[in-house]
């Protein structure tokens, strides 16, 4: 394991940002803006999310970036056929000239993200330039790398996060100020702006401040990953050498932090419950989820604590038994990680107590939203697991230390919406 870290002042090689020319919809042709875009492919927004965006519009990006067609091989053919289709009917038309894209989001309510759409140069872990902090599912780095290969595109950005408070940033809010490519409204209330930068000027201005940053990957690690897999399929130099991203100065624009929450498939609450007698303090709780929660935020102040849902009540679990800790959490990490909720969660509860394997879809899903958790768990008689989030500091410190966060740790938002930009590998 790697300890010694990265300091943002001693990354040699920085961001490397370059323009391209972005695939995006011609409004003439769909519905609307708004009803072509969806939450980033891994995001549940409701049990029937995916079918209520397939109803949107018959364009909504989902049939590309979650193609249904029976098997993976075909449904990957037909995300590769429907692409081809969009381009050939002018759904989908090519920008006339490349360059980087200011990305704006905000809610109405105070919040206001804005960032760069550009491609990012794919660099190695050992690089200390893009730093991941949780690992990645090998089986759906798999899925997403065979997706790209069939489209032969970047079909929605990451999102990383730097400190910058630079001239890249002074770029963005100038170009904030001027009429947008495209404005919408998701039915979530979001409203999205874009801008295209094409100006060298402003591009030399992106580039050489981003040269100099490090940046965290807030939303992405499996995408991360087939970018550096396909990379490696391709002799360089080949567009394969970049990765669609969305990168947030956070010194401007903090993110939202929160937890990804789990679902457990085949296990009641009371044996979930049972199986816990002696090694959690356990508290029935016969309140709404919003009291819940709240509970769970002043027990996580103190030490680990989970909400066990599924069953009607909620179930309030802390207070560790340290014995069970010791012999469950690996000692050779920092404290910091060893005390993560995540890490208690998958090394104590899930390995050792419930026995359940992270990375099997046939025994847990990972779930955004909070709601729609507690929901399938009471549909399918499993267990839901809530957490509550941790903070961004932590996350980045333990990234700078080479020290990976369990899988499916936190939830940066508000996330790009899919369906705005996307990127032609052969264009």
């Amino acid at each position: 394991m790697n300890t010694a870290g990265h300091s943002e002042a001693t990354v040699r090689r920085g961001l490397e940002l370059t323009p391209f020319r972005g695939l995006r919809y011609d409004p003439d042709r769909v519905g609307s803006l708004a009803a072509v875009t969806s939450p980033p492919y891994d995001v549940v927004v409701r049990p029937d999310g995916l079918h209520h965006l397939q109803l949107a519009d018959p364009h909504n990006i989902v049939r590309l970036i979650l193609p249904q067609a029976g098997t993976p091989s075909a449904s990957n053919e037909q995300a590769a056929d429907t692409l081809r289709r969009w381009l050939a009917e002018g759904v989908l038309t090519t920008d006339p000239e490349p360059g980087l894209y200011i990305y704006e989001q905000s809610d109405g309510d105070g919040m206001l993200q804005r960032g760069i759409i550009g491609a990012l140069r794919v660099s190695d872990p050992s690089e200390g330039v893009v730093l991941p902090h949780e690992d990645v599912i090998p089986p759906v780095v798999a899925d997403r790398a065979a997706l790209m290969r069939a489209t032969s595109a970047n079909l929605e950005p990451l999102l990383l996060t730097y400190r910058g408070n630079g001239s890249a940033s002074d770029v963005v809010e100038r170009t904030a100020e001027q009429p947008p490519l495209l404005s919408t409204t998701t039915e979530d209330g979001f409203h999205h702006r874009l801008w295209s930068v094409t100006d060298p000027a402003d591009v030399s201005l992106v580039q050489s401040d981003l040269s100099q940053r490090q940046a965290l990957i807030a939303d992405g690690h499996h995408r991360w990953a087939t970018y550096l897999r396909l990379r490696a399929e391709h002799p360089s130099p080949s567009p394969w050498d970049y990765g669609l991203v969305l990168l947030v100065d956070t010194v401007r624009y903090p993110l939202r932090v929160r937890a990804i929450h789990r679902l457990l498939h085949g296990l009641p609450v009371a044996d979930a419950l049972e199986s816990l007698d002696g090694l959690f303090r356990v508290r029935h709780l016969e309140v709404p989820l919003p009291e819940a929660q709240a509970a769970l935020a002043d027990a996580a102040s103190a030490g680990n604590a989970f909400l066990l849902a599924g069953d009607g009540a909620f179930h309030l679990i802390d207070r560790p038994d340290p014995d069970l800790l010791a012999r469950t959490i690996p000692a050779d990490r920092p404290a910091a990680w060893r005390t993560l909720d995540a890490t208690v969660l998958h090394a104590a509860l899930l390995d050792h107590v419930w026995g359940i394997p992270e990375d099997s879809p046939a025994h847990i899903a990972y779930i955004h939203d909070t709601a729609a958790t507690v929901e399938k768990a009471q549909h399918d008689g499993g267990t839901a697991v809530l957490l509550h989030p941790v903070h961004e500091e932590v996350v980045r410190d333990l990234a700078r230390q080479g020290v990976k966060m369990p899988r499916k740790s936190t939830s940066f938002g508000p996330k790009p919406a899919s369906g705005l930009v996307l990127r032609a590998l052969d264009l």
